[in-house]
């Protein structure tokens, strides 16, 4: 308050951390940046970077931002396989890998050196449509090729509407008390064929991929709520993308996965459609934060393998992973930041046709018994259990 007080007379630049320490940084880099408000929830969306929601807050510029952004990433130059500009919501379209990669060239042997993001998700601007105070239509049209051969015609829609806190409430079905400060955002995005061939299980069929960066501590757990009660044989999660996450940094517990999200140890899990559910969430009790990701799951749905390589089956992919970064073997690191992610089923699109995919996120601060109430609604765990299960 202090700052805000002698801005004007001193000078005083915004904190690093604050909202409005990145919002000052990404103005530099996107002037057309759009700035989503209500009350003082603020979400910034950019339509140069991909239609990326970068960061958000629940507290006018002198709070929190609560997205990871790759500040480095900006000084340039363009890197030829990945630009990771960061962002606590980002849009990606999948598969990765598999028979209908869209990140390797057809025949390529599928290793880093043949990796390519698709320009159109990596560094292409995107065209805003429709903006208001509360909302942003944004649209990219893009021709890829994928692994089988395929040229596909793609248009993406994508909308992203800040909540007011009667929306949080009434959206998540639980009451919001003076205690808390809150923000949360709406993301709707569409695909649609624009091609003459149909999507399907010859010519290949892309997915929405939604990716939340967000900034990791010491004492940050991931919460991942899943459908026990079916038999409970085998692992209810995939736990080996980039080797398999130890012991100590995974416990599976009465439908509830805890995965501790420090930043300090590569790893990434996964939860198949038919024991996922539509929420993921995490909690900062260094500094008591609570971030809820929403999404609807397709039980039956063919959600598409993204692993490096064309010998798994191509719809046996997972609907919800997390995301722990670390250190690689060299010792470098681009973050350290984690993930929440959904994915959205393979869809089957005649020529025309067009389906959306929606992905909402929430972050809450302020007393443990307040966010307490939100937790235990939301996730079916309390603060207290997410704080000890790995103490």
């Amino acid at each position: 308050m202090w700052c805000a007080t002698l801005a004007l007379l001193a000078g005083c630049d915004p904190k690093p951390g604050s909202f409005g320490h990145d919002l000052d940084f990404l103005k530099k880099h996107d002037t057309g940046l759009v700035v989503l408000r209500s009350g003082d929830a603020r979400v910034i969306v950019s339509p140069k970077y991909q239609g990326k929601v970068f960061t958000s807050t629940d507290s006018g510029e002198e709070g929190p931002s609560f997205g990871w952004i790759h500040y480095k990433a900006f000084e340039g130059p363009l890197d030829a396989h990945m630009n990771a500009y960061g962002g606590e919501n980002r849009l990606w379209l999948g598969p990765e890998g598999g028979r209908f990669s869209l990140f390797f060239p057809p025949g390529a042997k599928m290793e880093f050196a043949n990796w390519k993001t698709p320009a159109a998700i990596d560094t292409q601007p995107w065209r805003v449509r429709k903006q208001t105070d509360s909302n942003v239509i944004m649209q990219k049209e893009m021709r890829l090729t994928n692994y089988a051969g395929r040229e596909l015609n793609i248009t993406i829609g994508r909308e992203v509407m800040i909540w007011s806190r009667e929306g949080i409430s009434k959206r998540l079905q639980v009451p919001l008390d003076d205690q808390v400060a809150a923000v949360g955002y709406e993301t709707r995005n569409m695909l649609l064929n624009g091609g003459i061939e149909p999507w399907n299980d010859s010519t290949g069929m892309p997915c929405v991929w939604m990716l939340d960066m967000l900034k990791p501590s010491p004492s940050t757990v991931i919460v991942i709520p899943y459908q026990s009660g079916m038999g409970d044989t085998g692992k209810p999660a995939t736990t080996d993308y980039f080797g398999e996450i130890p012991g100590d940094r995974i416990k599976f517990d009465n439908g509830v996965i805890f995965f501790k999200a420090d930043g300090k140890n590569r790893g990434k899990l996964g939860v198949h459609p038919s024991r996922a559910l539509g929420v993921i969430g995490s909690y900062d009790s260094e500094h008591a934060v609570l971030t809820i990701a929403k999404f609807k799951v397709d039980s039956s749905g063919r959600y598409l393998n993204q692993e490096w390589n064309t010998v798994k089956p191509p719809f046996s992919g997972d609907a919800v992973n997390a995301y722990n970064d670390g250190p690689l073997a060299d010792g470098s690191q681009m973050g350290p930041f984690y993930e929440l992610e959904s994915v959205a089923p393979a869809w089957s699109l005649a020529s025309g046709a067009l389906k959306s995919y929606g992905h909402d996120v929430f972050h809450f601060t302020g007393t443990e018994a307040s966010l307490d109430k939100i937790s235990r609604k939301v996730l079916g765990v309390s603060i207290e259990q997410i704080k000890q299960v790995f103490r």
